[in-house]
């Protein structure tokens, strides 16, 4: 059965720890379209130094499905549940960390911020992208977040490349970056 074709919104899969990589192979080999942002990192061991790749939302898939039909799904190894089966992710959300993956940006995992200024990119591999401006370390970065899993991740920018949005307008770039900046 072509299970591609019944695609329509993108889902959070939890699934066991460290089988992230395993389960997405399984639902892509199942037909279905599955996103495993991922990032690498440096481990240092006493006799010798290996790059890892980790997920970026450490325990969770994402998987683009008819939410009707979820036993493909429920029924592979190593998945623990469908989050918000009833509250598909927004495109948005996901097309922002594909960006991210796509233009192969550095990006880390972060604190999900629940309050902060929303930007938007307007030049750069990532322009067109929006999220929530911080500062940290005198340095400027973009969270990205997936509201429905209370995660997030950050990448750099250049504060000269964002515009604020929505009800921020009035605050400058600098101003909300202050504002918000300690919350990582």
């Amino acid at each position: 059965m072509d299970l591609a074709r019944f695609s329509k919104c993108w889902f959070a899969i939890q699934v066991r720890p460290q089988r992230e990589f395993y389960v997405a192979r399984v639902l892509e080999n199942k037909g279905l379209e599955q996103f495993l942002p991922s990032y690498k990192v440096k481990r240092q061991w006493s006799d010798r130094q290996k790059e890892l790749e980790l997920p970026l939302f450490p325990g969770y898939i994402f998987c683009r499905f008819d939410s009707k039909i979820c036993a493909p799904i429920l029924t592979t190894p190593g998945v623990i549940r469908i989050v918000g089966i009833n509250s598909p992710i927004p495109e948005g959300e996901i097309e922002a960390i594909q960006a991210v993956a796509s233009n192969r940006v550095p990006a880390l995992p972060c604190s999900y911020l629940k309050i902060g200024t929303k930007v938007q990119l307007i030049a750069g591999s990532l322009a067109g992208v929006q999220g929530i401006l911080v500062s940290y370390r005198n340095r400027h970065r973009l969270v990205l977040s997936v509201a429905l899993l209370q995660s997030s991740i950050w990448v750099e920018v250049d504060h000269d490349n964002v515009v604020p949005i929505d009800g921020n307008a009035h605050l400058s770039v600098m101003e909300n970056a202050e504002l918000y900046g300690a919350a990582i």
